[in-house]
C-alpha cells in the first residue's frame, strides 16, 4: 500500500506522508512537502506544519525561520491574551531540527509563513514598543491583528493602540 500512497502523493503534485508520522491530516489536508528531522518527520500543509511530536502549527503562528547547514530553526509565537483587537503574542524558545533529507520543506516554510502576512509595523510606546502584524489564518477568510511586544513593554498600554493600529488597517487607503 505504500506503494500506492507513494504514486498518488507524485501523480497528486503533493507530497508523500511518512510512515511514522505522528499527526493527523485533517481530510483536505494538502502535503506541500515533507522532510526527515533526527526526531522524526516534519511535515508542511496548506494550513501549517507539523513537527515530529505530530502538532500541528498554523503558519499565523510561526514568527520565524532560518535554514543554515541542514539545520531549521523555527520559533513559533504562543497567543497569551488580547490587547485591545488584537491578539497577544509572546514567541517561544526557538526550536532547532536538524534535516537529514531537506527536500523542498525550507522553501516552503519560508513561503508559507512570509505568505501569510499582509503588513507589518513596529510601533515605539511611552513605555516600550510592539510589532503589530496582520496576518492570514490558515482556513480563514480575512485577516487577523496580532501584536507581539518587545521586552519590558507594558503590555496594558497595547490596547487603545491596538485599537488605532486596527481601525486604521479597516480604513481603505486612497490612491
Amino acid at each position: 500500500m505504500t506503494w500506492l500512497r507513494s504514486l498518488l502523493a507524485r501523480l497528486s503534485g503533493t507530497a508523500e506522508v511518512p510512515a511514522d508520522f505522528a499527526g493527523e491530516l485533517a481530510a483536505d489536508e494538502q502535503v506541500l512537502a515533507a522532510a526527515r528531522a533526527d526526531d522524526g518527520p516534519l511535515l508542511a500543509t496548506h494550513l501549517g506544519l507539523w513537527l515530529p511530536e505530530g502538532r500541528r502549527v498554523g503558519w499565523h503562528l510561526l514568527t520565524k525561520a532560518t535554514w543554515n547547514d541542514d539545520v531549521l530553526v523555527l520559533t513559533e509565537a504562543a497567543e497569551s491574551g488580547a490587547a485591545g483587537e488584537a491578539v497577544l503574542l509572546h514567541d517561544l524558545a526557538p526550536r532547532r531540527f536538524r534535516l537529514t533529507a531537506a527536500g523542498r520543506l525550507p522553501e516552503v516554510v519560508h513561503a508559507r509563513i512570509t505568505g501569510s502576512i499582509r503588513s507589518s509595523e513596529h510601533r515605539d510606546l511611552p513605555c516600550g514598543g510592539a510589532r503589530f502584524v496582520q496576518r492570514k489564518i490558515p482556513g480563514r477568510n480575512g485577516f487577523a491583528l496580532q501584536v507581539r511586544p518587545d521586552p519590558g513593554t507594558d503590555e496594558q498600554a497595547l490596547a487603545p493602540v491596538a485599537a488605532e493600529v486596527a481601525a486604521r488597517l479597516r480604513t481603505p487607503r486612497r490612491a
